[in-house]
C-alpha cells in the first residue's frame, strides 16, 4: 500500500503491488460503498459471481454487502485507487439519494463496471490523486467532500445513460445460486443442501462457486451474515439479537467468527454506536 487514510467513516487508499500475490486479495465485503479505479495489472474482478476483466483506466463500483475480490492472473504490477464511504455521504444535499442509484438500484453483481467510453478517466484519476495527495486532514476533508461529490455525479450520469441497456455478466449457474443464497441467507442452509437444490455433488457445487465468486460457498455465507450482524449492532440491537437475526444459531461460533473477521468483539462494535 502506498498511501491510505481512514477518517470520518471514509477510507481512501492508493495501492501498488510490484509482484502481486493472489492470496493477498481474498473475497471481502464492506458495510460502505466503494469506488475502485484500476490503473494497471492483469486482473479479473469478481463481484457476486460476475466476472469483469479489468482494463487500464476503468472503474468498479460496489454497494454495501456486495461480495467482491480481485483475481490476480499474473505477477504484472498491480496499481489501483479505491475509496469507501457510507450511503449517507451526501444526504444533506441529496436527500432523495439520487447519486446512490448506481449503487443501490441494480441487482447484486450487475452493472459494476464503467469503461473509458462512459467516464472521463483522466478526470477520475485527477480526482483520486487530489484526494490522496492532500497535505493535511483539513485539506483532505475539503477535497474529499468536493471531489467525491463530483465523481459520484459523473457515475450517476453514466448510469442514467446506460439505464435501458441490458448487460449480462453472470454465468447462469452463479446468477441463480447468488440469488437463491441471498433470498435464504438467514435460514438454515448448508453447502450440502445448496448442492442438492442445484442437482450437483457438494464438490462440484463448491468448485463451480469458487470459480465464479472467488471464495467457498460457506465463506461467502459467513461473511454476508457477519456484515449483516455488524449493521444490526450499529442500529442498537443487542449482541444476541444481532447473532440470531443474521442467521447464526450458536452464539459462541458467531462470536469467534466475528472477532476473527472484524478484529473486535460484537460488544465492542455495539459500544461504538453514537
Amino acid at each position: 500500500m502506498l498511501k491510505e487514510f481512514d477518517f470520518e467513516d471514509i477510507y481512501i487508499r492508493h495501492g501498488l503491488d510490484e509482484n502481486p500475490e493472489p492470496t493477498n486479495h481474498p473475497m471481502h465485503i464492506h458495510s460502505r460503498c466503494e469506488i475502485f479505479f484500476f490503473i494497471s495489472g492483469n486482473v479479473d474482478y469478481l463481484v457476486e459471481g460476475s466476472r469483469y476483466p479489468l482494463l487500464p483506466a476503468s472503474v468498479m463500483i460496489m454497494r454495501p454487502s456486495e461480495a467482491h475480490t480481485a483475481r490476480i492472473l499474473n505477477n504484472k504490477k498491480y496499481e489501483r485507487f479505491a475509496i469507501n464511504f457510507p450511503t449517507s455521504f451526501l444526504s444533506q444535499i441529496d436527500s432523495q439519494n439520487h447519486l446512490m442509484k448506481p449503487f443501490l438500484e441494480r441487482e447484486l453483481g450487475k452493472d459494476n463496471f464503467y469503461s473509458e467510453m462512459e467516464l472521463d478517466m483522466q478526470l477520475v484519476k485527477k480526482i483520486f490523486t487530489s484526494m490522496i495527495e492532500a497535505k493535511s486532514d483539513e485539506e483532505r476533508r475539503f477535497t474529499i467532500h468536493t471531489q467525491l461529490g463530483m465523481l459520484l455525479y459523473m457515475i450517476y450520469e453514466a448510469f442514467l445513460r446506460r439505464k435501458n441497456q441490458v448487460i449480462e455478466n453472470q454465468p447462469l449457474f452463479s446468477q441463480k445460486v447468488i440469488r437463491y443464497i441471498n433470498e435464504h441467507l438467514f435460514e438454515e442452509i448448508t453447502v450440502t443442501s445448496l448442492a442438492e437444490h442445484f442437482n450437483l455433488s457438494a464438490s462440484q457445487f463448491t468448485r463451480n462457486f469458487n470459480k465464479d465468486v472467488g471464495s467457498s460457498p460457506w465463506e461467502y455465507i459467513l461473511r454476508k451474515r457477519l456484515t449483516t450482524a455488524r449493521e444490526l449492532l450499529k442500529k442498537g440491537l443487542t449482541t444476541q439479537q444481532a447473532c440470531y437475526d443474521s442467521g447464526f444459531t450458536d452464539y459462541s461460533s458467531f462470536y469467534r467468527s466475528y472477532v476473527k473477521y472484524f478484529k473486535e468483539s460484537p460488544g465492542e462494535s455495539r459500544r461504538k454506536v453514537p
